[in-house]
């Protein structure tokens, strides 16, 4: 089955939201904006992080448009 984000804007539509899905029978679960955002990986946030740290160190490697076809081929 298909799963449905929906990210409501005010206390009233979250109410709503609810309301709706409970008068549907519909299964649902409530999760804290901080809970999606600690949802990934460590290892894989710590890699991103010192990433960007490197590029920001001047480690990095910028390329342009034309160069980054000439690579793909």
């Amino acid at each position: 089955m298909d799963i449905y984000i929906a990210q409501p804007n005010t206390n009233e539509q979250a109410k709503a939201l609810k309301a709706f899905m409970k008068a549907l029978d519909i299964d649902f679960k409530i999760s804290k904006n901080d809970e999606r955002e600690n949802s990934y990986n460590p290892e894989f946030v710590a890699k991103i992080l010192k990433s960007k740290q490197d590029f920001l160190d001047g480690k990095g490697t910028t390329l342009t448009i034309d160069e980054l076809k000439a690579l793909c081929k």
